[in-house]
């Protein structure tokens, strides 16, 4: 089982401008790469650093392990055949790829790393529960990214850890994602999504105004907020998640989800000309992916199992007789069976 674990840093003023030049170079690099590889077709890592790699260390004057990792970052990003057809750009500020021979974690406070200016020690600070993932990982690979958000540098370590065996199952616990409930469980709780889809309007239109003002000030204000909702949003599912495992662990039960994969995609082509804008931008914005993620990991770390199956009809079954019809489902709020009268109840778990 994989971590990511994210540690903020701590560099001086001095280290500061090390480190961004440092990377504005390596990015700048890996855009020639990029080039490279996009003119003549050579997408693989070997090929493409026989191609380019003598190039870019002459004109970057970068290391050379650093030019293998930004030739290895440009394949990464070509890796999919897909995506091949245009050419990949990388911004200056893009997150730098490391591996043990230029960047070497020297205690649980302090990490070595190799600029331009050659090596630096910058302190960084470990919570307690990364520590505990980091002293019990079967190994922390190799690689490593340094990113820089916001204006703050972080290192994305990834941690190894045993994989526990599963639980005994004594049963499932279904799970029904959605929009106006976020996610509504078999034994009828409901995580309701009022509070999301408040905050969600509110920024919608705080982003609209600030994008018609068009001022320095309004983009400043836009540049602070942007991401302030989607931590709002990943609060939310980390708080959902983690309660459906507790629930499935503690009662011994697997998890039972939707597939929606393309959900999206199949939902705008039925509904493009008769739903509303509103709605529209609500089935954008629904992060149920996110919460996917989290429950699978969460329930990963607890030895909870996860299954996955066919949505279709699964908001119009009813749970006591398995009836299913079309005007069962009154509108999202309510579910009344057509065929023995049972409702479901609308309370949410606090």
């Amino acid at each position: 089982m994989l971590y990511t674990v994210k540690i903020r840093l701590y560099p001086s003023s001095e280290q500061i401008e090390q480190l961004l030049k440092t990377m504005e170079r390596f990015n700048a690099a890996c855009n020639v790469i990029s080039k490279i590889a996009f003119e003549n077709k050579t997408f693989g890592k070997i090929a493409l650093q026989r191609l380019c790699y003598y190039q870019i260390r002459d004109d970057f004057k970068l290391s050379a392990q650093m030019v293998v990792r930004a030739i290895g970052k440009v394949a990464e990003s070509y890796s999919d055949k897909n995506k091949r057809d245009t050419l990949h750009i990388f911004k200056p500020h893009g997150a730098i790829v490391y591996d043990d021979r230029i960047l070497t974690v020297k205690s649980i406070d302090t990490v070595s790393i190799l600029t331009l200016d050659g090596r630096i020690f910058v302190p960084m600070a470990v919570c307690e529960y990364h520590a505990s993932i980091i002293n019990n990982a079967l190994r922390v690979r190799e690689q490593a990214d340094l990113g820089y958000i916001d204006g703050k540098f972080y290192l994305f370590l990834v941690a190894e850890l045993p994989d526990k065996p599963e639980n005994v199952r004594e049963g499932l616990l279904g799970v029904d994602l959605g929009i106006a409930k976020i996610a509504t469980t078999s034994d009828g709780k409901f995580y309701s999504g009022s509070k999301v889809k408040n905050i969600r309007r509110r920024y919608f239109r705080l982003r609209q105004r600030l994008q018609a003002k068009g001022t320095k000030s309004a983009k400043r204000k836009l540049k602070q907020r942007r991401r302030k909702e989607s931590r709002f949003v990943a609060d939310v599912n980390h708080c959902i998640s983690k309660r459906l495992v507790e629930v499935a662990k503690g009662t011994q039960r697997a998890i039972v989800l939707e597939d929606l994969k393309g959900i999206r995609e199949r939902a705008r082509k039925g509904t493009r000309k008769t739903v509303c804008k509103t709605m529209r931008q609500a089935l954008s914005s629904w992060s149920f992916y996110q919460l996917r993620q989290f429950i699978e990991y969460k329930a990963q770390a607890a030895s909870v199992l996860v299954i996955y199956f066919d949505p279709r009809n699964t908001s119009r079954i009813c749970s006591k007789c398995g009836y299913v019809d079309k005007k069962s489902r009154r509108d999202q709020e309510h579910f009344v069976c057509s065929a023995c009268g049972h409702a479901l109840q609308t309370s949410i778990p606090r």
